[in-house]
Order: C-alpha cells, then structure tokens, then sequence
C-alpha cells in the first residue's frame, strides 16, 4: 500500500513534475540546507526526507504509519548508503499533533500533504512552529482553487463510502493567523497548478501542462487560484 501511494502521487510525467518542483521549492526556501537539522512531518516514503540529506542536511523523518517509515527506509539506504556522501537522515514514528522533540530543535521543519488531513490542523501548525528555531515550511490546498470543489465532492462521498480519503481546504487568513500565534509570519509561497491535479495526469503531457498553466500565471490566475499552496514562514 505504501508503495502504490508513492507511485499514484508521483508517477507518469506530471507526477515527476510535482516531485522535481517540491524538491526544488524546498530547497529554495530552506536555503542554505547543508549541515541544517530539518525536521520532516508526515514524512510518508521519505521523499522529502532523503532529498534534503542528498543536499546535505541532517534529517529526521516522522510518520504515524510503520509501513511508510520501512519503504522510507529502505529507500534511504538505496539513495544515501555506500559512500554516497550528503547528509544524514533517520526515521522514527510520530504524531503531528505531539510531536516528542524539545522547543526549536530543529533549525527548519518541513510538512507536506499533511495538515490537509489531520484531525487537528490548528494544533499540528503549532506543533510545526515549537520544534523549529527559524523556518517552517508546509503545503495546504487553496480555499480559492479547484481543490475547493473537489474536496466537497469526496466529503459528500466518504459520508457513502467510507474508504474514500477527505480532506479540507485553507484560506491564507486562516494560517497566517496560527503563525502569527505562534511566532511566524510568511516570507513567501510558491502555487503549482490552477487547474485540478487530476486533469493534468488525464492528459499526461508536462509541455502541456507547463504551457497551459504558464499562460494562466501570465494573466494573473495563477496568483489568485492557484493550488496547492507551498508556504515558508519564519520566526
């Protein structure tokens, strides 16, 4: 299962897009990331987790669900061990919501996927904000975007099918006011797509996703819809 999750998110082409894009969004707003504590929440598969260590950083990956944390595993000795240099990076289960680290230490923490399903996303932002000294960095999807439509639409079908996977949607008013609570504020945002992820992996061509949401950024769409959102904030 763990498996199939990290390959429904991120093969085929736009799925490729979406990790090369996280990756270098993360790594933009970690800045300087060698020789950095980065603390990564809901790590899942450590994706993020192990392209943070390849840059240098020394990780710490943190996930509810064991069977996650062993495919984050292995793939870290795949991708790090036998000399292959960069940092360091270690797993352990967690709750985002309690997370067991002390006050600021971690120098950054990064939360990707996550905040849109935890039962408490208020109370995880804080948790967020406590164990980093400096920056966090986190994603949600926009109020303001085809995301919105979409999650009524699953929370209409979870209430008949259960095994459907909900999740919410945020207003940036409503996060700036938990980091401001908290001690931070926003110092930038980066947003990837205008129109729904899913149509995007129907047509299955980067060129024309680059071109059709190059064109709506053009115009100023991408601004004021765009989802999902990735946000660095600092203390």
């Amino acid at each position: 299962m763990a498996e199939r999750f990290d390959a429904m998110r991120f093969s085929g082409p736009i799925g490729r897009l979406i990790a090369d894009t996280q990756e270098e969004r993360l790594a933009a707003f970690l800045a300087p990331v060698a020789g950095r504590r980065i603390l990564d929440v809901g790590t899942g598969t450590g994706r993020a987790a192990i392209a943070l260590a390849r840059r240098g950083a020394i990780v710490t990956g943190v996930d509810a669900s064991a069977e996650m944390l062993a495919v984050a595993e292995r793939r870290a000795k795949e991708a790090l061990g036998h000399g292959a240099g960069g940092g360091a990076v270690t797993f352990a289960r967690g709750d985002a919501h309690r997370l067991d680290f002390p006050d600021a230490g971690f120098d950054s923490v990064v939360c990707l996927r996550v905040l849109m399903h935890t039962p408490d996303w208020r109370a995880s932002l804080r948790e967020l904000c406590r164990v980093a000294s400096a920056r966090v960095v986190f994603d949600y999807p926009s109020l303001y975007s085809a995301a919105a439509l979409q999650a009524l639409a699953r929370r209409v079908t979870q209430k008949m099918n259960p095994a459907v996977e909900a999740y919410r949607v945020f207003s940036p008013g409503a996060v700036s006011r938990v980091l401001a609570g908290a001690g931070f504020h926003v110092i930038g945002q980066h947003r990837q797509f205008v129109l729904p992820i899913a149509l995007h992996k129907r047509v299955g061509s980067e060129a024309w996703t680059r071109g059709v949401e190059g064109a709506m950024a053009r115009v100023g769409l991408m601004r004021l819809f765009g989802s999902p959102v990735t946000v660095v904030a600092e203390r």
